[in-house]
């Protein structure tokens, strides 16, 4: 058992992931619970963490406690927790993967844009100078980045390559990946998208099997941001929208919807592992998240995230997730992000019209795992948006997950049998090769069955 390190930006909680051995959980949990002297309570489906202990989500075999990690990993070495707990790791805070550019000023430092500051979450750290902790701070300086949209010159001429493109009918991407030749629906495939929720009242998705659920506190399961009604509409959107031009994939699949990132964009752990847990026990074919935080080079991937995806795949469900956008090439190249950065997990980078590598997007570059495993459409993506705006173009890796969720959606539906680690490997096997780094785009473009 050992305590790994924190990632380089977003921050973490000061609270406590805890992996259990599958056949030990019963001990582990107990020896955690003596060790930081609160009941840590089963997940029960409810929205949000207790108040004071902790949640175990027993499906998976993980535990987040509201204590911090080196008080926990006393658990590991007490008779009655000896070889039941596997690792313990920060909580982190993650962000939705929207692609940002922002100009340096003169002094060097980020130039961030003027935005109000969010409700402080009832998990941050003890406040400090101005009613804000530190660690809060520097989230919300991540949120921000995260998610301004792209502008300037670079932002104009993505545009003005993809007006030239004919999206009269169906959207770049999906004229890219072949989904526009493609037969299959997705239908009777639950596709779990984790994100900022959905807006059940865009008039697109009418008539449409929706399951949802929120699991940020004080939060409906409705999109108060977009991103996430974005991205569901990328892999899930209808095939004749109100609006042309066709932007969804797996128009007859069913869609779940879990909100695991607030209306600002950002979330922790907690939210993340209990929408994982919710969906596989809908035995959701497919979960897709466009989120995560930046990781430093050479960082491991978590053992926690890793286990779970195993377990996950064993159930039956493939994660697909988001790459991270950190990366300003071609003189700024950087690892790809948490939690995609776990072998078990899908990293998916993203490509633009022309055939290249985003500017954005990450690249495998950290050994044991960190991998790039394939790519799909994110620059200048099409797709829905909450009413009244309906429709929005953006960028990011998090608009080319939906892309091979959708697609992986497509091929679960060909082959029944094809789930779990078995669907990851149909979709890499029938991706298209190109002429580039696979530390930048793994198998190739994502093809539709």
């Amino acid at each position: 058992m050992e305590i790994n390190e924190a990632p380089l930006s977003g921050g973490t909680t000061g609270r406590s992931l805890v992996l259990f051995e599958e056949d030990g959980a019963e001990a582990g949990l107990q020896a955690v619970q003596e060790a930081i002297g609160f009941e840590v309570a089963t997940a029960t489906g409810d929205e949000s963490m207790p108040a004071q202990g902790g949640v175990f989500f027993e499906s998976l075999g993980v535990a987040v406690v509201d204590a911090p990690p080196d008080q926990v990993v006393q658990a590991g070495v007490s008779a009655a927790g000896a070889g039941a707990i596997l690792a313990v790791e920060p909580e982190r805070i993650v962000y939705a993967m929207e692609a940002r550019q922002y100009a340096p000023p003169s002094n060097g430092h980020a130039r961030l844009p003027e935005a109000p500051l969010a409700p402080m979450p009832a998990t941050a750290a003890p406040l400090e100078a101005g009613g804000r902790s530190a660690e809060y701070l520097r989230g919300y300086r991540e949120a921000v980045l995260h998610l301004t949209d792209a502008v300037g010159a670079e932002a104009a001429v993505a545009e003005a390559i993809v007006a030239a493109v004919d999206e009269s009918q169906a959207t770049w991407g999906l004229q890219v990946t072949k989904v526009v030749n493609c037969c299959r629906t997705g239908r009777g495939i639950r596709v779990a998208v984790l994100d900022t929720g959905f807006d059940e009242q865009h008039p697109d998705y009418a008539g449409r099997t929706i399951t949802t659920r929120s699991f940020i506190a004080g939060e409906a399961a409705q999109d108060g941001h977009g991103h996430g009604t974005h991205c569901i509409g990328s892999a899930l959107g209808a095939k004749c929208p109100g609006v042309r031009p066709r932007y969804g994939i797996a128009y007859e699949s069913e869609i779940y919807a879990g909100k695991v990132l607030s209306n600002a964009g950002s979330g922790s752990d907690t939210g993340i592992l209990a929408g994982i847990e919710w969906a596989v026990q809908n035995k959701c074919a497919v979960i897709s998240m466009s989120l995560g935080a930046a990781t430093r080079p050479g960082q491991k991937f978590s053992q926690v995230y890793e286990r779970v995806a195993r377990r996950a795949q064993q159930k039956g469900t493939l994660i697909i997730a988001a790459a991270g956008n950190e990366s300003r090439r071609p003189g700024v190249v950087n690892p790809v992000g948490h939690p995609a950065n776990c072998p078990s997990i899908m990293a998916v980078a993203a490509m633009d019209v022309q055939g290249a590598v985003a500017r954005f997007s990450n690249r495998g570059i950290n050994p044991d795992g960190g991998q790039i495993d394939i790519a799909g459409p994110g620059v200048d993506v099409h797709s829905s948006w909450p009413v009244p705006t309906r429709y929005r173009r953006i960028s990011g890796t998090s608009m080319a997950t939906p892309h091979v969720a959708g697609i992986a959606a497509l091929y679960a539906e060909a082959d029944r049998s094809a789930r779990g680690a078995a669907l990851g490997r149909l979709l890499t096997a029938n991706a298209q090769r190109l002429q580039l780094s696979s530390q930048d785009v793994g198998a190739g473009m994502v093809q539709a069955p």
